[in-house]
């Protein structure tokens, strides 16, 4: 999973993070977001120090032109350049949304956003194999989400590495529905 290798890497650098970085695989997605919505009510660590989330899901299926979209850059300012630099760095086609959707749905990123945290959600797209029993393993695009772990784990550091706490810039007409169904985390 792409969330385990982030948690792998920052866990196993020599020089010690400025911040706290907490790695959570939420459940409940699909039927209202009910594991991230009971986290932000009952947290582990005071949401008055938790300055990010980032969200991961559906990150397996990365394409052959490397499209990534990320979701949420407008709820910190500056996040937007940080997100287009990064991912241009990386070689990925960024797809930047100011918003919590693009459209087709949201996630658990949501419940933080309601909790005036900024966010960030990284989703390669959706896919013809989406709730279908052929999303399978085989289908993940392992070399993809490596290089997608790269992009992020370079995103998490500058988050951690800054003096100051993302600001978090609420978005006009910000979605209030539902998560998407049927999405994973890990991919």
């Amino acid at each position: 999973s792409l969330i385990l290798e982030l948690a792998r890497r920052l866990s196993s650098r020599r020089d010690p993070l400025p911040r706290r970085v907490v790695f959570i695989a939420f459940s409940g997605e699909e039927k209202g977001l009910l594991g991230s919505r009971h986290y932000v009510e009952n947290p582990l660590y005071p949401l008055s120090s938790t300055v990010m989330m980032i969200n991961c899901d559906m990150v397996g299926r990365l394409n052959n032109r490397r499209d990534l979209t990320m979701i949420g850059v407008g709820t910190s300012p500056g996040m937007d350049a940080i997100v287009e630099s990064l991912g241009t760095a990386a070689g990925f086609s960024v797809k930047k949304v100011a918003g919590m959707t693009d459209g087709f749905g949201g996630s658990d990123h949501q419940s933080f956003y309601a909790k005036n945290i900024p966010v960030l959600f990284a989703f390669t797209g959706v896919h013809s194999d989406y709730h279908r029993p052929s999303d399978d393993a085989d289908r993940i695009n392992y070399s993809g989400m490596a290089r997608i772990a790269d992009y992020l784990e370079l995103l998490l550091l500058d988050v951690v590495r800054r003096p100051e706490r993302p600001a978090f810039t609420p978005i006009k007409q910000a979605s209030s529905g539902h998560a998407r169904s049927g999405s994973d985390p890990a991919r």
